[in-house]
């Protein structure tokens, strides 16, 4: 079989095209996150190189276009993704989706940090500890025992 050039460059670039094809379809794949408090699971299509912040923010995007509750925001910084089938360590977001060989996660947000909650808890105590019924309790129970 004796084929022209022109043939030949066309067999090529279809081998070509078929290969790039492949190669998009192998490193997609499908990916379950589930959001604590949420009703259910978000699915969609990932690529292997896509990076774990990006993969946040596309998920909340899902989540905020389906009008689902709790309402997250979109601040990304906010939130961290655990592997379902792992250890307990949250996935760095520059870490790669296809670093982790599991398809199914944990999308959480970020606790307070417990330095802020205690001296948040420190200032409500001492607000209340303030008020004029704080006062009044004071007067009241020294003057029962005073007598």
């Amino acid at each position: 079989m004796n084929r022209s050039a022109s043939e030949k460059m066309l067999a090529q670039n279809q081998k070509k095209k078929n290969n790039e094809n492949q190669k998009g379809k192998k490193n997609r794949f499908l990916i379950t996150i589930n959001v604590l408090g949420s009703a259910g699971p978000i699915r969609f299509v990932v690529k292997e190189d896509d990076s774990v912040a990006g993969v946040i923010e596309t998920a909340l995007k899902f989540y905020a276009r389906e009008g689902r509750i709790p309402v997250l925001g979109s601040d990304i910084t906010n939130f961290l993704l655990y592997p379902a089938n792992a250890g307990l360590d949250a996935m760095d977001p520059s870490e790669l989706i296809g670093s982790c060989q599991g398809r199914t996660f944990v999308l959480c947000k970020k606790q307070i940090h417990p330095q802020m909650s205690e001296a948040r808890s420190e200032m409500i105590a001492r607000k209340r500890s303030s008020s004029w019924k704080a006062w009044l309790n004071k007067s009241f129970s020294f003057n029962i025992l005073s007598h």
